[in-house]
C-alpha cells in the first residue's frame, strides 16, 4: 500500500564555497535536506513529497527539475507569479561558516496562503515533517493557516514529525519564537530539538531538561540531537543516551542535522525502535559531515 512522507517548508538557492571569489550553486532548506534523506531511505512504496512554493522564474523552474530528477514530488509545490526563491551565501571566516540571506521576495513565504491547496497536499499524508523554519518564515496569520492544516492530517491519520530548528534571527522577537515553537510542538507526535539550540531560548541546562519539556506537554516520544555528544531518546518509558558515529573525517557539519532526521524516520517507519533508529541516524549523519554541503550522493548511504 502506497504511503506519503509529506515534508513542508522553505528550499534555498545555495552559493557555497567562495576561494578565489568563485562560488557553487546549489539547491538547499532543512525540510528539504530532510525530504532528500528520507527519499533515499525509505522503501520504494513510499513518495515523497515536497510542499512549498516557488517562482515564475528561471531558478524556480530549476529547483522544481532538481526535486523531480531526484524523486521529490512537486505536484503539490504552489507557483506565485513574480516571486523567486530565497538565497543565501556561506563564507568561511575564523574557521567557521558564515550565512548571509536574501529572502525578501522568497516565494516560500506564501506557502500557506491558500488553505485549500494546503489541504489537498496534507490530505493521504501518512508522515507530515516542518520545522521552525517553516513557520518563522511565514507571516502569523499564516502561521495560524499552517498549523491548522497540520491538525486536521492529523486528526486523519497522518504522524506528525517537527524540529524547532532555532533561528532566532528570523522571529521578531525571542518571546514570539518560544510561543510559537512550543505551539506547533503540542500537534507533534514525534519532536526532534537539537540542545545547543533550545538551551538559550528555554533554559534548559541539559539535553535531558530539553526532552523533559517536550514530554510534559504531550510529544509521544522526543529525538534530543546534540551534535557530536549523544543523542537522548525519550518516551514515556524510555530515556536512552546513543553515543553518535565517530566519523572517518569532518569536512562539512551541513545538513548533519537534517540527515540525522530523515534516516531516523526512515529507521522507524521499517520498524527499528527508537534506539536502533538513533543509531542509524547517527551512522547516516557521520557520512554526511565527511562531505562538501548538505546533500551527499545517495549511493554513499549504504
Amino acid at each position: 500500500m502506497a504511503k506519503r512522507f509529506v515534508s513542508i517548508g522553505e528550499c534555498m538557492i545555495e552559493m557555497s564555497g567562495g576561494e578565489d571569489r568563485q562560488y557553487r550553486m546549489g539547491f538547499a532548506g532543512d525540510t528539504l535536506n530532510t525530504a532528500w534523506y528520507a527519499r533515499a531511505l525509505l522503501p520504494r512504496n513510499w513518495s515523497v513529497d515536497y510542499v512549498t512554493a516557488l517562482g515564475d522564474d528561471l531558478y524556480s523552474a530549476r529547483m522544481r527539475a532538481f526535486f523531480s530528477e531526484n524523486g521529490i514530488g512537486t505536484s503539490h509545490t504552489q507557483e506565485i507569479k513574480g516571486r523567486r526563491p530565497g538565497l543565501y551565501l556561506i563564507h568561511q571566516q575564523g574557521g567557521d561558516r558564515h550565512f548571509t540571506y536574501w529572502r525578501g521576495q522568497s516565494a516560500a513565504k506564501l506557502l500557506a496562503d491558500d488553505p485549500e491547496a494546503l489541504d489537498l497536499a496534507l490530505t493521504g499524508a501518512t508522515i507530515v515533517y516542518f520545522s521552525g523554519i517553516s513557520l518563522a518564515i511565514l507571516a502569523p496569520r499564516a502561521r495560524g493557516k499552517l498549523l491548522k492544516a497540520i491538525v486536521k492530517a492529523r486528526n486523519a491519520g497522518a504522524r506528525v514529525v517537527f524540529d524547532p530548528n532555532v533561528r532566532p534571527a528570523l522571529w521578531t522577537s525571542p518571546a514570539v519564537m518560544g510561543s510559537a515553537l512550543t505551539a506547533a510542538a503540542t500537534i507533534a507526535d514525534l519532536v526532534m530539538p537539537t540542545h545547543s539550540d533550545e538551551a538559550p531560548v528555554f533554559g534548559d541546562r541539559s539535553p535531558a531538561a530539553t526532552a523533559e519539556r517536550y514530554l510534559a506537554i504531550g510529544v509521544e516520544e522526543v529525538v534530543v540531537k546534540n551534535g557530536a555528544e549523544p543523542a537522548l531518546v525519550a518516551t514515556a518509558g524510555l530515556r536512552e543516551s546513543v553515543p553518535a558515529s565517530q566519523p572517518e573525517r569532518i569536512v562539512d557539519p551541513t545538513g548533519a542535522g537534517d540527515s540525522f532526521n530523515g534516516a531516523y524516520l526512515a529507521a522507524r517507519v521499517a520498524g527499528r525502535g527508537p534506539i536502533e533508529a538513533a543509531k542509524a541516524a547517527h551512522r547516516v549523519a557521520g557520512i554526511v559531515i565527511g562531505h562538501k554541503g548538505a546533500l551527499v550522493e545517495k549511493g554513499l548511504l549504504g
